[in-house]
């Protein structure tokens, strides 16, 4: 369980960060063909603006799940500092469920809503239907509900998922395996 939780903890947070890499540099090259076509050329690019705000809002949803798998998303640990450790991480499992089920219900529920909703609504520019666009909310509602199932398990166990806690308890096991040959 614990190295299947590692994969998939690692994978998604390659996949996501690679995603939102990509995007930014698409954003950044449509945003210098918008400017080189409107002061160089004299005609500026009608479809460019529209869809670098598509991108923004898929770069956003994709930039928060991961945010919340990597746990680096923003916090006030002003309080949860004030108590102990054993509170802390009591502290922290109610404060990743409590995101789990926001994402299930407004992301995940609210976000299918809305794309079903918006499904006869078509962009002005670009011709695509807005649920395609808004389909990443819950997209990023499921991505989101994995990663802080992942946080709940590291809060429950005190085991951290990453690929050094691994090899560090690897090397642990073979030391004592080691110890008890002798």
């Amino acid at each position: 369980m614990y190295d299947f939780l590692i994969k998939v903890k690692m994978g998604m947070n390659f996949i996501l960060a690679s995603l939102c890499t990509i995007f930014l540099v698409f954003m950044t090259l449509l945003v210098l063909w918008q400017v080189f076509s409107r002061y160089v050329l004299g005609a500026p690019s009608a479809f460019t603006e529209e869809l670098v705000r598509y991108c923004l809002i898929w770069t956003g949803f994709i930039g928060a799940a991961y945010a919340f798998s990597a746990r680096a998303h923003m916090q006030l640990t002003i309080v949860r500092d004030q108590f102990s450790e054993e509170n802390r991480k009591r502290i922290n499992a109610v404060v990743d469920t409590i995101i789990l089920v926001f994402a299930l219900i407004f992301m995940v529920i609210g976000g299918t809503r809305l794309a079903f909703a918006a499904q006869m609504e078509y962009s002005a520019l670009l011709g695509i239907s807005r649920a395609l666009v808004y389909s990443m909310a819950p997209i990023a509602g499921v991505l989101i509900i994995v990663a802080q199932i992942i946080n709940l398990y590291e809060d429950i166990t005190g085991r951290e998922l990453t690929l050094a806690a691994r090899e560090e308890m690897r090397a642990q096991l073979k030391s004592k395996q080691a110890a008890e040959e002798k």
